[in-house]
């Protein structure tokens, strides 16, 4: 594991092409995310990822996926989970805790069964940020809830049935993504509350969670640091480490996301330079992973440590 780089990558189709085997023999990143247009039913995918595998002669090489349901579902071509979003089970945890832990360990028992057979073993899940009136919804029922000690609890049910299921998760989008008024897909949120207000609020929902893995927000709080997105702010990687208390390995969200301006070279080293462990590059264009491949350090003691505390969980 040592020889590998601190990236993860998305790949373009159903199957490896060529060109990406010998960029994977070359720069070795630390995981491959994937997403529908590499999914086309479970015995393709379960090919896809054991090729993977194989490359790296490792049966645990980290496999991501976007899998909350709802509609964030990269197994869409496999099965629907459409009805199945976080509003939903924030609402059902309301009304009906009994039946919200039964209907919800299902979902997840099932969606670890799945990804299992696909040969995934990280899901890119909860989502903790919180719904917020007025704001874009590109969160929307993605979120739990507006209410902060709901979504943390959610969270936590979350993290825990996917561990006992052999799943890594990662939280996200680190520290609170549902103030943003615009999609950071396509544009750069900035967000104006108060440090004070956001610690109570927003960033408190990510405290202590057992949880392997946290994915960054693309968004600038200006109260806290005016000139750069959560990804590329030392201040507030700082503030996710002390004051979350987030102490394991953090990724980065999409480097190709339209919030982040300037170089891709750049803002891969900018990531590294904040204190990101891993850079998320997801669209499968060989030569922006090949920027990214390059500016990326080959992993630390933290990373290789916190991997194999990771793959202990793997069953």
């Amino acid at each position: 594991m040592n020889n590998r780089r601190s990236f993860i990558v998305g790949v373009k189709s159903l199957k490896l092409s060529v060109k990406e085997k010998i960029f994977l023999k070359k720069y070795k990143p630390w995981g491959i995310i994937l997403f529908t247009r590499n999914i086309k039913n479970i015995k393709q995918t379960l090919k896809l990822t054991s090729s993977i595998k194989k490359i790296f002669n490792d049966k645990n090489y980290p496999i991501l996926i976007d899998q909350e349901g709802g509609r964030v579902n990269r197994l869409s071509n496999i099965i629907s989970f459409d009805n199945l979003t976080s509003e939903y089970f924030g609402k059902k945890y309301v009304n009906n805790l009994k039946e919200f832990k039964f209907i919800f360990k299902l979902f997840i028992d099932k969606t670890s069964y799945l990804l299992k057979l696909i040969g995934a073993n990280i899901n890119t899940a909860p989502v903790l940020d919180l719904r917020a009136k007025g704001s874009s919804n590109i969160i929307g029922d993605r979120s739990f809830s507006n209410n902060p000690e709901i979504v943390s609890k959610i969270g936590d049910y979350c993290i825990q049935y996917f561990n006992e299921n052999g799943i890594g998760t990662v939280i996200k989008h680190i520290p609170g993504h549902g103030l943003a008024k615009v999609d950071s897909h396509r544009f750069t949120p900035t967000v104006s509350k108060k440090e004070s207000y956001l610690i109570k609020k927003d960033f408190s929902v990510f405290k202590n969670k057992k949880t392997f893995f946290a994915m960054t927000a693309h968004i600038i709080f200006d109260k806290i640091d005016d000139k750069n997105t959560v990804t590329h702010s030392k201040k507030i990687i700082k503030l996710i480490r002390r004051k979350l208390g987030f102490k394991n390995i953090l990724i980065s969200d999409d480097l190709s996301m339209k919030s982040l301006k300037g170089t891709l070279k750049n803002n891969t080293i900018k990531t590294f330079k904040a204190g990101c462990n891993l850079a998320l590059h997801c669209n499968g264009n060989l030569s922006e992973m090949q920027i990214v491949g390059k500016n990326s350090p080959l992993i630390d003691n933290f990373i290789f440590k916190k991997t194999s505390q990771f793959y202990k969980i793997l069953s």
